[in-house]
């Protein structure tokens, strides 16, 4: 096998984003992926279903997958719900905040705060992106076989790579985006600092009365956040009666939210509408339910010789504010930029130095630390016994009405949630 300047151990979302963008700069690149290859037909059939859940990309996150040729291939395919709104409130409490240009069913808002894109529309694309032959001389792409064992051969080096079939692969870097469990993060031995919110969230698509209007809506509740995210339209049908289809990621205590799964579904939409103060009225259809453990995590460090966490494998935060692929996908582009800014500067000597490596670490640690705090405060604030006492009562009910009045404020964390 060719030697190649970096292996990719993950090909999710933002590590095939990484292998494709090193690929188009035409710098040698394996992405191995535990996932077997999967075929055109495979995603004809997974992609005539429509997924419950949805990743809120940013507009930085648009503006990579674009440079990629990724985010053009979403936009053709029409599964994506942009847009123009968000609308945070808080129950039995005053004070609403609401981000962005009011728009409504008929009129399409002229600027949107980001898309909401179920993962396999994302996926396929950039399955599509990782088979066009302009990448071919440079990309790599392993699939069904995972890594087994990993061998450092020292600073001048990088790694020998073992897969399960016996293959070995060399190369200067390492990149972990294996996901949470993250098999690179073990071998190096960096330890990992978590979070457990005890708390379980609830994901489903439902059918509503009333029209999202391209809003994306959070209600901060007592046990917990309800998101309300508009969905793509997929079905004639649907298109015939437009914007009427969420997905809903509801937190809750986890023994509520696990009782609250095993009832009826049609059981389960009553209750979602009734917490929702049936701010979309009632629910109409109620599909894919499904639960998963919430807590938050980060890596002590991003980074070893010759070696680098992005995504998933290097943090992972509470979906109160849907960054968590934001974030990967800001790892991307950082470490992007600086590997190739300390190559050319090198006089293409040097790929993933220790240089580098710790200058790409200490642009995200900080801010995805920051990120994860913040999101675990806000987690605290509202949901909780501590969070139902009058003095943090009024605490949110006067925050949320001053920031709400205040217009610049307003518009500093909306181009902060677009992450541009």
């Amino acid at each position: 096998m060719k030697n190649n300047h970096t292996v990719i151990i993950g090909g999710g979302i933002v590590g095939a984003t990484l292998a494709l963008k090193l690929a188009q700069a035409k710098r040698p690149v394996t992405l191995v992926d535990a996932i077997p290859e999967r075929s055109a037909e495979f995603w004809s059939d997974k992609l005539a279903q429509r997924d419950a859940r949805v990743y809120a990309l940013s507009l930085a996150s648009i503006n990579l997958l674009k440079e990629i040729g990724v985010w053009q291939k979403i936009a053709q395919s029409q599964r994506k719900a942009d847009y123009s709104q968000m609308q945070v409130w808080q129950l039995n409490g005053i004070g609403e905040l609401l981000f962005g240009e009011s728009s409504d069913a008929d009129t399409p808002p002229s600027t949107i705060l980001g898309s909401m894109v179920e993962p396999a529309v994302i996926e396929h694309a950039l399955w599509q992106g990782l088979q066009q032959h302009d990448v071919s001389n440079y990309l790599t792409v392993i699939s069904g076989h995972k890594v087994v064992a990993m061998d450092w051969l020292g600073a001048q080096q990088g790694y020998n790579v073992t897969l399960d079939d016996g293959r070995a692969i060399k190369a200067m870097l390492v990149v972990g985006a294996d996901g949470r469990g993250s098999f690179v993060r073990k071998q190096a031995a960096i330890e990992l600092d978590t979070l457990d919110y005890k708390q379980t969230a609830i994901c489903c698509a439902i059918q509503t009365d009333k029209p999202h209007q391209a809003t994306a809506r959070q209600a901060m509740l007592p046990t917990g956040t309800l998101a309300l995210l508009p969905l793509a339209d997929i079905t004639e049908e649907d298109k015939a009666n437009p914007q009427h289809w969420q997905s809903v990621v509801w937190t809750l205590p986890r023994n509520k939210a696990l009782a609250l799964v095993e009832e009826s579904p049609r059981f389960i939409a009553d209750q979602l509408a009734a917490a929702s103060t049936y701010e979309l009225g009632a629910i109409n259809k109620i599909e894919s339910i499904a639960s998963f453990p919430l807590a938050a995590q980060q890596a002590q460090s991003y980074v070893a010789d010759n070696l680098v966490l992005i995504g998933d494998a290097a943090h992972g935060v509470h979906p109160l504010a849907g960054q968590g692929l934001n974030l990967g996908m800001l790892d991307v582009r950082a470490l992007c930029e600086q590997l190739e800014h300390d190559y050319v500067r090198s006089g293409s000597r040097l790929w993933g130095s220790n240089q580098t490596l710790r200058t790409y670490e200490r642009l995200r640690r900080p801010h995805n630390s920051l990120m994860m705090h913040s999101f675990s405060a806000l987690n605290w604030l509202f949901a909780g016994e501590l969070a139902q006492t009058r003095p943090i009562q009024q605490i949110r009910n006067e925050g949320m009405s001053a920031v709400s009045k205040i217009k610049p404020l307003m518009r500093l964390f909306a181009r902060q949630a677009s992450g541009v």
